[in-house]
């Protein structure tokens, strides 16, 4: 009888095993799933920040790229107000000395100019001085 019940309990303890390994098998399978849908949500943020990194590198680029046309356009701003001054200054007198008439109008003085005073001198003087420092130095 002793034998029985031994064969009884194994048998219920296999059963147990079997039935807790299914479940562990049921567990497993939902584990891998969910483990398979956080790689996928992972491969997307990676993805997402791929394209985030290539939109700040495209904007560097485009910083970069304004930085350099504004440098230039000034640059050029200070070469074109280096000719206008002498010229202006002189315009200026002949009209006052030979045609009896006012001066021209400065830059800033002119109806719907961008130009002011602070500007032609910051921007535009400032400017010449920066562009000899840059050339004596590239030197």
């Amino acid at each position: 009888m002793n034998k029985t019940i031994t064969l009884e309990r194994l048998k219920r303890s296999i059963l147990n095993e079997v039935r807790s390994g299914d479940q562990e098998g049921r567990c497993l399978a939902q584990y891998k799933r969910e483990m398979e849908l956080l790689q996928q949500e992972k491969m997307s943020h990676v993805e997402e920040l791929r394209q985030i990194h290539a939109d700040i590198n495209a904007m560097e680029t485009v910083i970069k790229q304004t930085e350099e046309s504004m440098t230039r356009k000034l640059s050029n701003a200070s070469r074109l107000h280096e000719d206008y001054r002498p010229l202006k200054t002189e315009v200026d007198l002949l009209r006052r000395q030979y045609l009896g008439l006012d001066r021209l109008p400065d830059l800033h003085e002119e109806e719907g100019s961008p130009i002011t005073p602070e500007y032609v001198y910051l921007y535009l003087t400032l400017c010449e001085v920066r562009v000899a420092l840059y050339n004596c130095y590239k030197l």
